[in-house]
């Protein structure tokens, strides 16, 4: 006998009660996004065979060549959430500054705020491989029927009320949280439904894997460097596996499922860190919590980094609990 998998529509309905705020708020938010992840699924899928990949013959704000997938999925992303009736302001990594939306009755009604990257990874697309988009949802903190402040984006990770990335792989995966656990769903491409595969995505306490790139190592801190030699000994469970795959959602994703580490520490060449901290590491900062593992800049909580600008960078370290602490020690340790 054959039982029948739960939907995200569905999912989002059972466990309404833990989301704090209304329940028809975040299924129309979750749906709007779930809606634009099929649509540039559906190009991702199609790389290769029509005019999508390759550079866009532009820059974004970070100074990186924009893609043509970047664009398209940064556009499809912006129109789909405008057109629900919910949402009073946009940020994207790929935009200058955030887009503020009226309500329909344009006397500005709409509470969230979403932060997202549309394409992380993006470079990967020539190569065929995995990309995906992480998103942040928050409450607004300026008066509701007033156009949407800087402030409303600034935001603690720890304001986050939803987060979440979809990755585009070998099948496509939406992984959400609203601080009640985390859950994955699995895209049934051939009738486009997201179907709960994974409940209650947990780290392992400890991982033998660690993600970084170690083209820069002689760019690291000291108490990063002396940790990536720890994993390579030969002693106990160790030397542990390298796997570095290029993009965090599919890097993030890998190590939750199996335990390990991701680390992008900061350097001369990324004096403050290279990743930001609105648009990817408070989403995977709530996420890896809510998943039983940690993150930090190898001293601070992520989530509690203060934000000063849209834009802005920060080292950034999460994975399995115990081998966050295993780096932070060294890095207390051994410092820069």
């Amino acid at each position: 006998m054959t039982v029948k998998k739960q939907t995200l529509g569905e999912f989002i309905i059972e466990n309404q009660h833990s989301f704090k705020y209304s329940s028809g708020e975040l299924s129309s938010l979750l749906n709007s996004i779930r809606l634009a992840a099929k649509v540039v699924n559906h190009e991702v899928n199609k790389a290769g065979l029509v005019d999508i990949i390759g550079a866009y013959g532009d820059t974004n704000i970070q100074g990186e060549d924009q893609q043509k997938l970047d664009v398209y999925a940064n556009n499809k992303f912006i129109q789909t959430l405008t057109r629900r009736n919910i949402v009073c302001g946009i940020a994207s990594e790929e935009e200058d500054s955030f887009i503020s939306i009226n309500s329909i009755d344009e006397n500005h009604q709409n509470k969230y705020i979403v932060l997202i990257d549309p394409l992380d990874g993006s470079s990967n697309i020539d190569v065929n491989v995995s990309v995906g988009t992480i998103f942040s949802i928050y409450r607004r903190v300026t008066p509701v029927g007033t156009p949407v402040q800087l402030e409303d984006f600034l935001q603690k990770g720890s304001e986050q009320v939803a987060a979440g990335y979809v990755v585009y792989g070998t099948s496509t995966m939406l992984v959400y949280t609203t601080g009640d656990g985390v859950n994955g769903f699995t895209l049934n491409p051939a009738i486009g439904t997201f179907y709960l595969s994974h409940p209650n995505m947990t780290f392992p306490e400890d991982g033998n894997m660690y993600s970084v790139n170690e083209g820069n190592y002689l760019d690291f801190p000291l108490g990063v460097k002396k940790y990536i030699k720890y994993c390579q000994e030969e002693e106990g469970d160790r030397p542990y596996t390298s796997r570095y795959i290029g993009s965090l959602v599919s890097d993030f994703h890998r190590n939750m499922i199996k335990g390990g580490i991701y680390m992008y520490p900061k350097g001369s060449r990324n004096p403050n860190g290279k990743l930001r901290l609105l648009y990817e590491c408070n989403p995977i900062a709530f996420i890896a919590e809510q998943a039983n593992g940690k993150s930090s800049d190898g001293y601070t909580r992520t989530m509690d980094v203060e934000p000063t600008e849209l834009h802005q960078r920060v080292p950034f370290i999460c994975g399995s609990k115990n081998m966050v602490e295993k780096l932070e020690a060294f890095m207390e340790e051994f410092g820069e």
